[in-house]
């Protein structure tokens, strides 16, 4: 198992946001999370990355534990992320752009990650825009740099969080394929997203969370037939 979480828990004063969550996901497996608005699901990829800390419970990545471990560190160990709105470097090139995220990611220099930041712009197709400033892009092209950002890191663990709202049936898809390629390289994917289809049909695997507890994980098909998962999610009353 690549990551696994034993009864995490986080609490904010009375509010209780992750409750007891036990989860493995295997190394090269695509996991999808759903959810409903205040969920907990970008709390928990918070508590995967380490910007915030588990009040309870533990969290291996790779057979370590690294609860305690702060979010610089897990980064540079291979655990990379997307945020759900992206806020690059307005005045910095696409290209620089990655240059920082490489560098500082992987603790190496400017020259050492060039190519391969060159190399992760031909695959998420940003290759033309390399030298237009970040400010300057679509909303496509943001989500584009914001998975080419996270990419740049090396992640051997590609946290996404709802990279495919707000795009258009036609943007998505395209999106979509970038994404399959990235997973098809072998790297491992936890992705929480509302565009349902766009998630099913990358994902092996769905889990699902309602006020801080999994309700539910398995294969997309089986978790999307459950009459809990369409009550609470779907608002189906069954």
């Amino acid at each position: 198992m690549i990551l696994s979480l034993e009864n995490v828990s986080k609490s904010f004063g009375a509010l209780t946001v992750t409750d007891s969550v036990t989860f493995e996901v295997p190394q090269g497996q695509a996991l999808g999370i759903i959810g409903p608005n205040g969920a907990g699901k970008s709390t928990l990829f918070n508590l995967i990355t380490g910007n915030i800390r588990a009040d309870q419970g533990r969290i291996h990545f790779e057979g370590r534990d690294v609860t305690r471990v702060s979010a610089m560190e897990r980064c540079l160990t291979g655990i990379g992320r997307s945020f759900q709105i992206p806020q690059p470097f307005e005045k910095l090139t696409v290209f620089e752009t990655l240059l920082v995220a490489a560098t500082h990611g992987r603790n190496m220099s400017e020259a050492a990650v060039v190519e391969d930041c060159a190399d992760i712009l031909v695959r998420t197709e940003l290759i033309g825009r390399a030298n237009t400033p970040a400010g300057q892009l679509s909303l496509l092209e943001r989500k584009r740099l914001e998975l080419s950002r996270a990419m740049a890191t090396q992640p051997k663990l590609l946290l996404l969080d709802e990279i495919a709202g707000g795009l258009t049936e036609g943007e998505c898809r395209a999106l979509i394929a970038t994404i399959k390629d990235i997973h098809a390289q072998g790297v491992t994917i936890i992705w929480i997203e509302h565009v349902l289809h766009a998630l099913t049909s990358v994902v092996e695997r769905l889990l699902v969370l309602d006020f801080g507890k999994i309700i539910g994980i398995g294969a997309p098909e089986a978790i999307m037939a459950s009459k809990e998962v369409q009550e609470i999610y779907l608002g189906i009353e069954v």
